[in-house]
């Protein structure tokens, strides 16, 4: 200030120095950014650390990189959840936030049982409230997904003959186009359902081929052999109709590949940047 002062020319006032006060706010580190919003790198750590402590008492064999991996790629589906949650109407405010704390206080028995859960599970309190805020916003998508899922499908009704080798299989195709009733040889097979696959809508089976085989038949018509893990299948349609209740486990196929495609589309459209390695 004297120096500057003795700068000044006669007559003129010496220059104001003035000092900016206002605090700088330091970003917290990030583990990655997704369409903008940021995955803190703390939670990260926390989820990693519960990650592994649950593969460790299970005696599952993941490694390191894998286990960072799979945490880092469940927060990043998280935190597409939470985005169309808010994108769709729905915020976690502070009264929501307050009473799932305190049930969960109540269900613990009490605020030290709770306290010993957060200690135990790698929680602080600040990132119980986040972790409780992001599962809320998630579980209010999912079942706003969920309640777009219409309450019928096109579906079929088949059985099958499941044999273990090719050339069982062939043996079957020949009796088959020489006249023997499928019915009679899915019995042979299997004497307790005669290959009974009920009713299902498209997503419901645990082999692809075989659904997209039976989807590509009218009733009567049976398949040519599809080979699959589980052995060599030849699949007829019983009935087939285009607009079914979805009922039961069928519901919960449809419910469940209306999440998948969902999340599958966020992935493919979203800008996501890792910071970590």
């Amino acid at each position: 200030m004297l120096l500057a002062a003795s700068c000044a020319t006669e007559g003129q006032e010496p220059a104001e120095i003035t000092q900016d006060l206002t605090p700088t706010v330091t970003e917290m580190p990030m583990a990655a950014r997704v369409n903008g919003t940021g995955i803190l790198l703390a939670d990260f750590e926390e989820e990693l650390r519960r990650y592994q402590s649950a593969v460790g008492e299970f005696q599952m064999d993941v490694s390191v990189e894998e286990a960072r991996q799979q945490v880092l790629d469940y927060l990043i589906e998280q935190a597409l959840f939470v985005q169309a949650a808010e994108q769709n109407g729905n915020t976690v405010g502070e009264a929501e936030l307050a009473q799932k704390i305190a049930e969960l206080t109540e269900a613990r028995g009490g605020q030290a049982n709770l306290d010993a859960y957060l200690a135990g599970n790698f929680y602080t309190p600040q990132s119980f409230r986040r972790a409780i805020a992001r599962e809320l916003a998630m579980i209010w998508m999912r079942n706003y997904l969920i309640d777009q899922v219409p309450a019928t499908a096109e579906q079929i009704h088949a059985r099958q003959i499941l044999v273990d080798t090719e050339n069982e299989a062939i043996a079957v195709q020949r009796r088959l186009e020489v006249g023997t009733p499928f019915v009679d040889l899915a019995y042979e097979y299997d004497l307790l359902t005669g290959g009974e696959l009920g009713w299902f809508s498209r997503g419901y089976l645990f082999q692809p081929a075989v659904e997209d085989a039976a989807f590509a038949l009218q009733p009567g018509q049976y398949s040519g052999i599809i080979q699959t893990d589980y052995g060599f299948h030849i699949v007829e349609v019983i009935e087939r109709d285009p607009q079914r209740e979805l009922v039961g486990d069928a519901l919960l196929a449809a419910q469940h590949e209306a999440i998948a495609s969902w999340l599958a589309g966020q992935l493919d459209q979203a800008v996501v940047e890792i910071y970590i390695n």
